[in-house]
C-alpha cells in the first residue's frame, strides 16, 4: 500500500502560512519512523503498527503527558489510512461541532466511500452528556474516533467508549528523544531553521533537553523563541544561542500538573507513602513539587491532619497539634511565608514514630457500630436525672473511679453483646509504649479486683 504524505497534500494557502505556523506544528513528525519514544506501541512487531499498516484502524484512545506525540500520532494514522482527518480541542468546540463533523462524515462516506477520523484532543474535558454524543457514531462507524488525554481514562472518559476503544499509554520522551528532535529543528531546511547559520553548543541542547521535561514542544518553543529573540553577530549572520540567552527565554516553566486529575492524587499519594515510610527528603520534595505547582495549601494541610492521626496517632500525640498549627499558620500568614511551617509539619511527621493502631481500632469499632446500632447503654454506666429512672436502676451499681486506688474500677462499659471486645492495641513505638504498660497495669488490677471480689 502506498502511503500518502500530509505535507505533499498542502494547499497553496497553506504552504504560505508556513513561515508563521509555530516551529512545534512544522516539525510533526510525517511518518511512524520519525514519531521518537513510543516503540513499546508502534515499534516493529506491535500490534498498533500493524493495524496502522494494515490501514483498518477502529476507535483509540491515546494517554500521555503532553508534548508526547499523541496528535502527531493520530495524524499519522490518518495519513498511513487515507481516512479524512479532522481535529478540535474539547476545551473550544462543543457539541454543535460534533454534530457539524458527523453530517459531513456522513457525506464523505456515502459519495466517496472515505473514512473519517475525529480527532478529539483533551477528551476529558468533555462531560458525560457529550462524550455520549459519539457513541452511535462509533458504534454504526460513520466516525473512527481517536481521543487523547493527559488523564487516566478510567476516571476520565465513559465507559461505553472505553469498551469501544483501544487505550494506549504514550511515555513522555526521554532527553535523548528531546536532543534528536531538537537537532533534527536545526537542520531541517524544509521545515525547521537549516537555512539559518546557528550556533548551539551540546550543553545548551542538554539543558533544553532536560528542562523540557519529557515534552517536545516545550523544548522547540525554546529553539524558536531563542531564534526569533537573537540578533546575527556577523556578517555571517550567525545566530548564537548560549545559556543565558536560553535562560532568559525558558525564565520558569510552570509544573506539569491538574489539581482535579491524576496527577493531583499521584502527588498527594507520594507524599502521604514517604511520611509513612519515615523519609523526610522525598516527603520535602513531593511537598515542594505541589505547593510550586499551585496546588491548595490547605489542603496539603489537611491531608497531614489526617495523617497525624492515621499514621503517627498516639505513638506521638504531639503530631497532631503540630498538623493543626501549620493549618494556622497558612490562615494566619498565607503564602508563601507558610511554607516552611508545611515543611516543618511534614519534616515532623515524616520522623515521627508509626502507628496505625488508632486507624485499625476506629475502624473496627465502625464495623461494630454498624452491625449493632441498638445494643442497650449497660445500666450502671446510665444517667438517672430522675426518679424514675433510678427506681428502674439507671445508674445501680455504678463505680467511682476517684474513689478508688489509682482511679481503677472493674466496670463494664460496653454493651453486654460485646462485652471483652478490645479495638485499640497499642505497639511498642513512641508514646505507645507508655500508652500499652499503662493498659497492660490496669489490666491486671481489674483481674485481682474481680479476685478480691469473688472472695
Amino acid at each position: 500500500m502506498e502511503k500518502m504524505n500530509l505535507f505533499e497534500q498542502e494547499t497553496g494557502k497553506e504552504k504560505a502560512s508556513k513561515v508563521t505556523t509555530p516551529l512545534a506544528d512544522r516539525m510533526r513528525p510525517k511518518d511512524l519512523n520519525e514519531l521518537l519514544g513510543q516503540d513499546h506501541i508502534i515499534g516493529k512487531g506491535k500490534a498498533l503498527r500493524s493495524v496502522i499498516l494494515s490501514g483498518e484502524v477502529g476507535s483509540i484512545i491515546f494517554w500521555g503527558p503532553p508534548g508526547s506525540g499523541k496528535t502527531s500520532l493520530a495524524k499519522i494514522i490518518a495519513e498511513y489510512t487515507n481516512a479524512n482527518f479532522i481535529s478540535f480541542s474539547a476545551v473550544s468546540s462543543g457539541v454543535k461541532r460534533v454534530r457539524e463533523v458527523i453530517e459531513q462524515a456522513k457525506y464523505l462516506r456515502k459519495t466517496h466511500n472515505r473514512k473519517t477520523i475525529l480527532f478529539v484532543d483533551e477528551i476529558h474535558r468533555f462531560n458525560k452528556a457529550q462524550q455520549d454524543t459519539f457513541l452511535p457514531y462509533v458504534e454504526n462507524g460513520t466516525i473512527v474516533l481517536i481521543a487523547a488525554t493527559t488523564e487516566n481514562p478510567s476516571f476520565e472518559i465513559i465507559s461505553p467508549l472505553l469498551s469501544r476503544s483501544r487505550v494506549y499509554t504514550l511515555k513522555a520522551l526521554s532527553q535523548d528523544d528531546l536532543k534528536v528532535i531538537i537537532k533534527r529543528s536545526l537542520k531541517d531546511k524544509e521545515r525547521g531553521f537549516g537555512n539559518l547559520n546557528i550556533e548551539i553548543k551540546p550543553e545548551v541542547i542538554d539543558f533544553i533537553a532536560q528542562f523540557s521535561d519529557g515534552d517536545a514542544r516545550v523544548a522547540l518553543n525554546a529553539i524558536e523563541l531563542s531564534v526569533q529573540t537573537t540578533k546575527p553577530v556577523d556578517k555571517e549572520k550567525m545566530i548564537k544561542i548560549d545559556m543565558k540567552k536560553l535562560i532568559d527565554v525558558m525564565q520558569h516553566k510552570p509544573l506539569r500538573y491538574d489539581k482535579a486529575g491524576e496527577e493531583h492524587y499521584n502527588l498527594i499519594s507520594a507524599l502521604h507513602k514517604s511520611l509513612r515510610g519515615s523519609d523526610p527528603d522525598a516527603s520535602l520534595y513531593w511537598l515542594a513539587r505541589m505547593l510550586e505547582s499551585g496546588e491548595d495549601p490547605l489542603y496539603i494541610a489537611r491531608r497531614l491532619v489526617r495523617f497525624a492521626s492515621e499514621d503517627v496517632g498516639n505513638s506521638d500525640p504531639q503530631a497532631l497539634q503540630v498538623a493543626i498549627a501549620a493549618k494556622q499558620a497558612i490562615e494566619f500568614v498565607g503564602m508563601p511565608e507558610a511554607d516552611l511551617a508545611l515543611a516543618q509539619a511534614v519534616t515532623y511527621l515524616a520522623t515521627a514514630p508509626k502507628s496505625n493502631s488508632l486507624y485499625k481500632a476506629y475502624s473496627s469499632v465502625k464495623e461494630d457500630v454498624k452491625n449493632s446500632m441498638t445494643l442497650p447503654v449497660p445500666l450502671a454506666i446510665r444517667n438517672a436525672p430522675t426518679r424514675l429512672m433510678a427506681e428502674l436502676g439507671y445508674g445501680k451499681d455504678y463505680k467511682y473511679p476517684h474513689e478508688a486506688p489509682e482511679a481503677i474500677v472493674d466496670q463494664q462499659y460496653l454493651p453486654s453483646k460485646l462485652k471483652g471486645r478490645k479495638y485499640y492495641f497499642p505497639t511498642d513505638r513512641g508514646f505507645e509504649r507508655e500508652i500499652k504498660k499503662r493498659m497492660q497495669y490496669w489490666k491486671k488490677m481489674r483481674e485481682n479486683l474481680r479476685k478480691i471480689e469473688k472472695d
